[in-house]
């Protein structure tokens, strides 16, 4: 029962890390920039030494730009296209050809993971390594590379693309980065070569299939919003509506960046375009002028959308509040005038119909 316990537990634990993982993909899919056009293909290889409840043995997952454009799993041995814009663009001679070159990377990958399990002493239980190899496409036309290896979510080796070697972060990863950088081996150089060639060109290849999704420009929509949290404020700016991904959003102060503040992940809507929230805890003083600046490509400047506390404020609420009262109190008072003067008038005419049969009888 211990041993199941613990399984469980170290499951739970990859799931935790490989969330975090997510998060840096995310990061790392958005640093291709709000103010130009470059473009990355992305790859990120996972492995597992003990697999269980839906996490497969080995994965490999495409990305172009912030587009999942390309899947391989160990449950299938098959790669092939997941964007809706890469289907039917490749033939059925370059998906066999791609899955038979990750089912070889998927052998190698798990002769690896049993060496790096030894050698940083986790020899029981699952633990997990990825891979992310980034190829990338300048607007200027330039290209650039780039490659890390992480045990455990923790990065411990990378590639010094200029120079074709491995460079160990962590003391456990030394022998790995001497024995792939030998002579007989040059492991780093196939890599460079990969980064320099192949990449490029299946980047450049993706990018004419998705050209119109990828370069579709939908302008965010911005509403900035305040609620009281005790003697401070909390200002909520929501952007959605946007497109591409990469968006800049700050709360400011005048023309100071407000430093404290809560952001949520950059989030799809089910229409293709994106949403994110940037929260900040302010308290305002007289003469304060609060602002939300977004930037995106879809933009010929920012936007600067000001916070008004005049129309956030519980002040206001009370003062609309007293407006209105009093407003239902004059209303009152000129029904109650009106029903007075009927009333008035009504009994003068009973009193003189009165008279007038007392008279004649």
């Amino acid at each position: 029962m211990g041993i199941v316990l613990s399984s469980s537990w170290l499951l739970r634990y990859i799931r935790h890390k490989m969330q975090k993982m997510l998060v840096l993909t995310l990061i790392l899919l958005a640093v291709s920039g709000v103010y130009s056009d470059t473009h990355s293909l992305r790859y990120y290889y996972t492995g597992v030494s003990a697999p269980g409840q839906g996490i497969p043995d080995f994965s490999i997952v495409g990305y172009l730009d912030d587009q999942h454009v390309e899947l391989y799993s160990s449950d299938t041995g098959r790669t092939g296209p997941v964007a809706s814009w890469m289907q039917g663009k490749e033939s059925a001679e370059h998906w066999e050809r791609e899955s038979r070159i990750d089912r070889e990377n998927e052998a190698v990958f798990k002769r690896e993971l049993l060496l790096w399990n030894k050698r940083f002493n986790n020899t029981g239980g699952p633990h997990f390594v990825q891979v992310m190899t980034s190829c990338e496409l300048r607007d200027d036309g330039s290209t650039g590379g780039y490659e890390e290896f992480r045990y455990d979510g923790e990065k411990f080796m990378d590639l010094d693309v200029e120079s074709g070697s491995f460079m160990p972060i962590m003391n456990e990863a030394q022998i790995i980065a001497q024995r792939w950088n030998r002579p007989d081996a040059r492991m780093g150089e196939k890599y460079k070569v990969y980064l320099e060639n192949k990449c490029i060109d299946l980047l450049k290849r993706f990018l004419e299939h998705g050209r119109e999704v990828l370069e579709m420009r939908v302008r965010p929509q911005v509403k900035v919003s305040g609620q009281e949290k005790g003697d401070a404020m909390m200002l909520h700016c929501q952007v959605y509506g946007f497109h591409p991904r990469p968006v800049d959003v700050k709360w400011m102060i005048g023309n100071d960046e407000v430093h404290s503040y809560e952001t949520t992940r950059v989030l799809p809507n089910p229409d293709g375009t994106y949403q994110i929230r940037v929260s900040a805890e302010v308290t305002p003083k007289d003469g304060d002028r609060y602002s939300c600046y977004v930037d995106h490509s879809s933009l010929e400047k920012p936007l600067d959308v000001k916070w008004e506390p005049a129309q956030n404020s519980l002040l206001t609420v009370l003062t609309s509040a007293g407006v209105a009262i009093l407003v239902l109190a004059g209303a009152g008072f000129m029904i109650y005038k009106k029903n007075k003067r009927r009333y008035t008038a009504a009994s003068a005419s009973d009193v003189s119909s009165d008279s007038n049969t007392s008279v004649t009888a």
